[in-house]
């Protein structure tokens, strides 16, 4: 096993070649964990409507292979490189998740190589559950996920989307709720939901229903754009349709609207960018060679202008409060459009490093691009903002990209004295960070 080639005393890490994490860590020649073979489907039973998945399969494989049974993981993360143990172990999100919850929720019971270099399966009730609650938003810090069985729901061959427009934000979020009660609007069914915000006078809500009606479908996977395809001006919502598995990567051929920085969206680009290259993967390969080389900042420095400020982050506020933050976020932060996903927990239990309340409605609220930075208020200072702003509103933010929490405030948020005796348990000899040091100080 490669875990034993590792040398003792030296970080245990994976060793990948992609990554939807937007967080840097320190560098080390140690050898990771080979995780070649752990990228597979490895039974979907369409009657029990489960699949047996190990944990670096990306959702795009597992998709692929539900689907022909007319089923898909309750929640789908919007891109496609994924994987199961990431959006496990990191959190994941989508529309479904207003009434499925977040994807660690759908786990029946998982196997995760310790950092005690064990093997162990865990479930909710009887086996090692300590281990099973902890285990999301733990990041890798206490172990890796190399099989999980989680439940599948049937799905339609088509979406029907309803584009609703709103012309100021407390209306639009008081909709959310409405919505999440009812699971309809005007008295259709609902059973995806999302969002998104370009000002504080133009935002909509993206209402999708499963359907098996024939017809033509519209296609996001070339030149035309999803988030341009939402907006309108007039006062009823506009309609379309898409098939399920384009739906469900409907964000991923622009990376929701981040292309826009490669130029992917500009009219000459697009007929010229192979359709192939039109995912996130091949985005997020292109963000790493910029902070390898600091191409970026280097054109910003040319132009006399200063370097920028990476702000990308996803922040679950309470339904009560969301309308506060962006406001807050509209007038404060120069970025636009944002993406709104209400979520609920199907679990009437907290999660020990995730303690969102059982019961209430949250909006995850998502924004990724940069700002100018000051060289006078020192490195991440809207970050810093943002997460005093979240905090202060009784929220709490994800932590794939970077966080500038002091660890008290950290673990008052994530876990803290829980967190302690599950990691003893699971890594007495602390081969892996803590949460901490990985999440924050980038270990």
């Amino acid at each position: 096993m490669s875990y034993r080639a590792i040398p003792s005393g030296s970080p245990v890490r994976l060793a990948k070649r992609t990554s939807n994490l937007f967080r840097a860590r320190t560098a080390t020649d140690a050898p990771g964990l080979d995780t070649s073979g752990l990228t597979g489907v490895i039974a979907v039973d369409p009657d029990a409507r489960t699949a047996d998945v190990q944990g670096m399969c990306t959702y795009e494989d597992l998709v692929d292979a539900t689907l022909p049974h007319g089923l898909t993981p309750l929640v789908v993360p919007q891109l496609r490189t994924i994987t199961l143990g990431g959006a496990v172990t990191g959190l994941g999100i989508e529309s479904t998740s207003w009434r499925n919850g977040l994807p660690h929720e759908s786990v029946l019971e998982l196997d995760v190589l310790t950092g005690g270099g064990e093997v162990v399966t865990a479930d909710a009730a009887r086996r090692h559950p300590d281990l099973f609650r902890a285990f999301a938003n733990s990041y890798g810090t206490l172990g890796y996920a190399t099989r999980l069985r989680i439940a599948l729901e049937p799905v339609g061959r088509t979406v029907s989307l309803r584009h609703v427009r709103f012309h100021d934000i407390d209306t639009l979020v008081a909709t959310i709720g409405d919505i999440v009660d009812a699971g309809e609007y005007e008295g259709e069914s609902v059973d995806y939901l999302d969002g998104v915000v370009f000002s504080a006078d133009e935002s909509y809500l993206v209402l999708g229903r499963r359907s098996d009606e024939p017809g033509p479908t519209s296609d996001y996977t070339g030149r035309r754009i999803f988030y341009r395809s939402i907006q309108h001006d007039g006062p009823r919502p506009t309609r379309d349709t898409l098939t399920t598995l384009d739906y469900l990567w409907r964000w991923d051929t622009d990376w929701f609207w981040c292309s826009r920085a490669f130029g992917a969206q500009r009219p000459l680009v697009r007929r010229l960018w192979p359709r192939r290259w039109l995912r996130s993967s091949v985005y997020w390969k292109l963000v790493a060679l910029d902070r390898r080389f600091g191409v970026a900042d280097r054109l910003e420095t040319r132009r006399g202008r200063p370097p920028r400020e990476r702000v990308v982050q996803d922040v679950e506020l309470p339904l009560a409060t969301t309308a506060d933050f962006l406001r807050w976020f509209l007038r404060e932060v120069p970025i636009e459009p944002i993406w709104l996903c209400p979520l609920r927990l199907r679990d009437d239990r907290p999660w020990t490093l995730y303690p969102l309340a059982p019961g209430e409605t949250y909006v995850n609220v998502g924004f990724w691009s940069t700002v100018p930075a000051d060289p006078g208020e020192g490195p991440g200072a809207t970050n810093r903002r943002i997460e005093e702003q979240v905090s202060a509103l009784g929220g709490h933010k994800s932590l794939y990209s970077e966080a500038f929490y002091d660890e008290q405030t950290f673990w008052r948020h994530y876990g803290g004295a829980g967190y302690a005796a599950v990691k003893e348990r699971y890594d007495p000899d602390h081969r892996l960070p803590n949460l901490y040091a990985k999440a924050v100080q980038g270990a």
